[in-house]
């Protein structure tokens, strides 16, 4: 295939989920710009609460890639007949795991809330959003499952229109129920949160509804899973789970830490975060892309195929995630004006972003292999790599220039621009050195 075949087809692929995450990211931003109005507080709340949610909902996270690799690997070898069957052991685990885990949440959320912020007014707000966030896990991880299993048959447009809708209509509902009318009270905070959760779980209704429609001849809950199966899947989203978790709680540490510097640093840095996740999200779907593409070539038993997808993908990643850095380096103080309306925030945030703006560019190398490992079945070497570039590099040396030798915000933010070109070193190596090549899913 031409080098530009290929690219049309990384991008065929990869542009309906980019845009669908897109969307998604966008939510959290409108979140944090029609809160940002209520004051520092509210936005620094409602930033703890996101992150306390997305850190329970991080568990889960694991059941999209554990689908999407096998039901790749399948397509590959042309076993049509059978690649729905690790949707239905997905779906049955994620119901196991979620019900309790909601109950959990609801009633330890004043707890959670306190481990990662120590500010009182902050966590008020924070526990009512996450209350109201939490009982939405079990559609999250219904819309995780049939997300793994569209993108492993290549149908990516799917989601992207699915999530477009669902987050239309969250933003809608977000809206009315910050500001109330209608007959509704002003919920402020809890309001985002609430129209968050009924526009997730409408969402997954559609899920349900277009899968059951068009995935029964794959085997789609025709049958309950067999024990065998229901391991394989496990084996597979454990690791990328206790990934997805601890990189969350992570960012709970992070949080705290800017706790510790002030709520100014808090609220800033919940803004800088999600500008980050925002932008890197091409590099995020051309993973997501390479993980599908590399699981067919493995499944075509075409291993130098699989290690072209992911270069392929890593290349185009850097060339629009550097197009996309520079707003940040030449307008940073724009930037942070449409979600800080107090002038002391826009200027403690504005060195913080133009380091974001070289991060989110070479960060691409890590973003890309990293799902493209877990294509190929290597998730739990994702996991061991990324857990140990986190827990044992970047929070230590974050907390001792950040904290200890009082840099503050800029400090903490300079040591993860070091952590990101580090991290991107050892996915490159690891990507060459070929042995995820050999395992078997």
């Amino acid at each position: 295939m031409h080098q530009m075949q290929r690219r049309k087809k990384i991008l065929t692929l990869a542009l309906p989920i980019m845009g669908g995450m897109l969307s998604q990211s966008l939510l959290n931003l409108v979140d944090a710009a029609l809160v940002g109005s209520l004051g520092e507080t509210v936005l620094a709340g409602v930033g703890v609460g996101g992150y306390a949610i997305f850190m329970l909902s991080a568990i889960i996270a694991g059941f999209s890639s554990g689908v999407q690799s096998q039901v790749a690997r399948h397509q590959g070898a042309r076993q049509y007949t059978i690649r729905a069957s690790p949707l239905n052991a997905a779906i049955l685990l994620a119901l196991l795991i979620t019900l309790p885990l909601s109950f959990f949440g609801w009633f330890n959320a004043g707890k959670l809330i306190a481990l990662i912020n120590p500010t009182l007014e902050v966590q008020q707000v924070a526990k009512d959003y996450f209350q109201w966030r939490v009982i939405a896990l079990w559609p999250i991880a219904l819309t995780l499952c049939f997300r793994g299993y569209w993108h492993g048959i290549q149908k990516t447009g799917i989601y992207f229109q699915i999530i477009v809708f669902t987050h239309t209509l969250n933003i809608l509902l977000s809206i009315w129920l910050i500001h109330g009318g209608l007959g509704i009270a002003p919920l402020g905070a809890s309001g985002a949160a609430l129209g968050t959760s009924i526009s997730i779980t409408i969402g997954s209704l559609i899920w349900s509804w277009l899968t059951w429609r068009n995935a029964c001849p794959s085997g789609f809950l025709l049958k309950l899973p067999n024990l065998n199966l229901i391991w394989k899947m496990l084996r597979l989203v454990a690791p990328n789970s206790l990934q997805q978790f601890l990189f969350a709680v992570s960012y709970a540490v992070l949080f705290w830490f800017l706790g510790q510097i002030s709520t100014a640093s808090v609220a800033v840095g919940h803004v800088l975060v999600h500008l980050s996740l925002l932008l890197i999200l091409p590099s995020v779907g051309l993973g997501m892309t390479a993980m599908t593409l590399v699981g067919n070539s493995l499944g075509e038993n075409n291993p130098e195929e699989a290690y072209r997808w992911g270069w392929d993908s890593v290349h185009l990643a850097m060339i629009i995630l550097m197009v996309l850095s520079l707003p940040l380096l030449f307008f940073p103080e724009k930037i942070l004006g449409l979600f800080l309306h107090q002038s002391y925030l826009v200027a403690l945030g504005k060195t913080p972003l133009m380091l974001t703006g070289v991060m989110i560019t070479l960060d691409a190398a890590a973003i890309v292999f990293n799902q493209a490992l877990q294509g190929a079945g290597a998730q739990r070497l994702t996991m061991q790599v990324s857990l140990l570039m986190q827990w044992l590099i970047f929070l230590p040396v974050a907390w001792l220039f950040g904290i200890y030798f009082q840099w503050g915000l800029l400090g903490i933010w300079s040591v993860q621009l070091a952590y990101r070109i580090i991290n991107s070193l050892v996915f490159i190596k690891i990507w060459q050195q070929r042995g995820w090549q050999k395992l078997d899913i």
